[in-house]
């Protein structure tokens, strides 16, 4: 039985606005360098499969993903374009990503060391070298630690030196200080590299925006794909991005909630006057959290305060007047010329988009478009 095609609730997912955001980037880069698309995370909650679809049709060249079931995931759905896992493997499965031609990225020699055992011998490995310029994550964290992987490297014919990377954790921010912290950081690993392999990238999505000069020859292109700026509202993205999700309910309970009554867990509401009330089905268990009673949502261009904690399952509206049941709900999106963003979300919550849009669970349904 297919989960989430019962109830009125779903997510939306415009496929033209990623194909914009993707081909855009693809056509503002250097013809020697390539995007990998970003889809870890069910392709930052958009959906993993459908989203590299779109990205490879809008030129993308391979795939980023977090953990190697992701990666496995879409070789099982016949992509055949590179993949990179970006984060650190289980030595032990260094011959399942051989033989689906995933690559591992590595920042130790003793996992080089603990993965050769496992590697049977027709197999090879591309491996990508991980540098710690201080993202304080993963990756080698000294230029000798890196001379003495290469040295490694270059010895084992079981393995392929594909790729070296490092990551920058402020480059979506005005202050560019740390950033060129990084930078010298990377200069001085890159001093002691015998040679370059075939991918070098640094760049994530706030670094190809706004820090192109860094790209190296592939990019790992992420957030900016599915409309989302990189940076919040702090810097200005060079080509409008066009958001890619929208969230969408219809009303299962109109009632007059009359002045003195209470709704929701805790009674933390209570009806200052008569009025309207709509139940919505959505609630924290689909990734709309708790702490949004307060916030608003969208009625046919008018917004409407959530009353009352946000339940598990439901959540409940104050209504300007009366509406019928099946009256349809804007939870994000755009409705009669009025927004709601997913950073509108973000910032009353006090987090980033990000997170929003990651923690949209499988029980919503996600419905493509265009």
């Amino acid at each position: 039985m297919t989960i989430g095609i019962h109830r009125p609730t779903q997510l939306i997912i415009d496929q033209s606005a990623i194909h914009h955001n993707i081909a855009t980037e693809k056509s503002r880069l250097k013809p020697d360098v390539e995007l990998f698309q970003v889809v870890k995370a069910d392709g930052y909650g958009h959906g993993l499969v459908q989203v590299a679809k779109i990205a490879e049709k809008a030129g993308a060249t391979g795939f980023c993903v977090a953990i190697l079931d992701e990666a496995l995931t879409l070789r099982e759905a016949g992509f055949n374009l590179p993949i990179l896992v970006l984060g650190i493997t289980e030595p032990q499965y260094a011959d399942l990503m051989a033989s689906h031609h995933i690559s591992a990225t590595v920042g130790s020699i003793d996992w080089l060391e603990e993965a050769s055992r496992y590697l049977i011998e027709e197999h090879r490995l591309a491996i990508h070298l991980a540098l710690d310029t201080g993202m304080g994550r993963i990756g080698f964290q000294h230029p000798e630690e890196l001379r003495q992987a290469v040295q490694y490297l270059d010895q084992k014919p079981q393995f392929n030196f594909e790729g070296i990377f490092t990551h920058f954790s402020k480059a979506d921010a005005a202050d560019t200080a740390y950033f060129q912290h990084q930078i010298d950081r990377w200069k001085a690993f890159m001093a002691v590299l015998p040679y370059r392999p075939k991918y070098v990238h640094v760049s994530n999505s706030a670094t190809s925006l706004w820090h192109d000069a860094c790209n190296g020859n592939m990019i790992r292109y992420g957030v900016a794909a599915y409309g989302l700026n990189p940076s919040g509202t702090e810097l200005t993205v060079p080509f409008p991005l066009q958001p890619a999700m929208s969230l969408k309910t219809k009303m299962v309970f109109v009632k007059k909630l009359l002045k003195g009554y209470s709704v929701s867990y805790g009674a933390t509401y209570t009806a200052q006057e008569d009025e309207w009330v709509a139940t919505l089905p959505i609630g924290y268990a689909d990734g709309y959290e708790r702490r949004l009673q307060g916030f608003h949502v969208l009625v046919n261009g008018e917004f409407c305060e959530i009353i009352g904690r946000v339940c598990m399952d439901q959540l409940m509206i104050r209504l300007p007047r009366q509406f019928p049941v099946g009256t349809v709900v804007t939870v994000v999106g755009e409705d009669h010329g009025k927004t709601i963003s997913l950073q509108d979300v973000a910032d009353y919550c006090g987090t980033i988009h990000y997170e929003i849009a990651c923690g949209f669970t499988q029980r919503l349904k996600r419905t493509y478009i265009n």
